[in-house]
């Protein structure tokens, strides 16, 4: 199927799954629809229900691809070999379940084709505003139908969002000490399906991110780097979905700057 007409059969079933499993329950969650996952991590309803949509929807539209969705994979971490050898669909049913869960933005929906490691197509829904971006590899990056080209945000410290939620308190003060010389520090937005927007947009200069698991990066890493910007591993060694035991990922709006923050990293040792 080209990607053209998969995209708009994707983006269908995203908004469907938003207005449908997601929305309907949005400020309205009781305290039963809730549930942890982990330490600062939780799962609701919404979670559940856009899942089970979405892999029944993302099936029946490519048969042969399998779908490597974020609660599936909680309750069996098996379905990540998947993404070694064939061709996957990957997705976060809600992006941004913290903010979702406390009743407000963002939050948003992310879906990703791979095929054997390698992303292929990159798909992003903000489910409040309704903004749609999409890439595929060689096709370039676009939001709501318009190519998008990544622009720093001329400011004249970089800005940058680093995510500390995942860093021991000794690591936190690192980047503290270590960035903030260099960098206007802003809080990272806990949504991926904003956070990578936000850098294509001007909006952000750079990200920092630790945790790389496939859901939350695939389509986004793929949108960045579609756009312009540099989105890979701090070493410069590509984003691989069937690496998901790696940890560590730099998205920037320029490649110069993703060079001179990775530069920044790598002095540290």
């Amino acid at each position: 199927m080209i990607m053209p007409i998969l995209t708009k059969a994707v983006e269908a079933i995203m908004r469907e799954a938003s207005e449908q499993a997601i929305l309907p329950h949005y400020q309205s969650l009781s305290n039963a629809q809730i549930d942890a996952k982990a330490p600062d991590d939780v799962v609701t309803v919404a979670d559940k229900n856009s899942e089970a949509l979405l892999t029944e929807r993302l099936s029946a539209l490519l048969p042969e691809a399998a779908v490597v969705g974020e609660e599936a994979t909680f309750d069996d971490a098996s379905v990540l070999d998947q993404l070694k050898d064939r061709l996957c669909w990957i997705v976060d049913p809600l992006d941004g379940t913290n903010n979702f869960a406390a009743g407000k933005p963002p939050f948003g929906v992310l879906v990703a084709l791979a095929d054997k490691g390698e992303t292929l197509g990159g798909w992003i829904l903000d489910c409040l505003t309704g903004r749609f971006c999409h890439a595929s590899q060689g096709g370039g990056a676009w939001i709501d139908g318009e190519r998008a080209t990544a622009t720093p945000s001329g400011e004249p410290q970089p800005v940058a969002a680093i995510s500390l939620v995942f860093l021991d308190d000794a690591q936190r003060q690192q980047v503290m000490t270590t960035m903030a010389p260099y960098y206007r520090l802003v809080d990272i937005p806990r949504c991926a399906a904003e956070q990578y927007p936000r850098l294509v947009l001007g909006e952000n200069d750079l990200s920092v991110f630790k945790r790389t698991l496939p859901w939350d990066h695939a389509a986004g890493a793929l949108f960045l780097n579609e756009a312009g910007g540099r989105c890979a591993r701090p070493d410069g060694s590509e984003y691989r979905v069937d690496e998901f035991e790696r940890t560590g990922m730099i998205g920037a709006s320029s490649p110069a700057l993703f060079e001179d923050l990775a530069r920044r990293i790598a002095d540290l040792g």
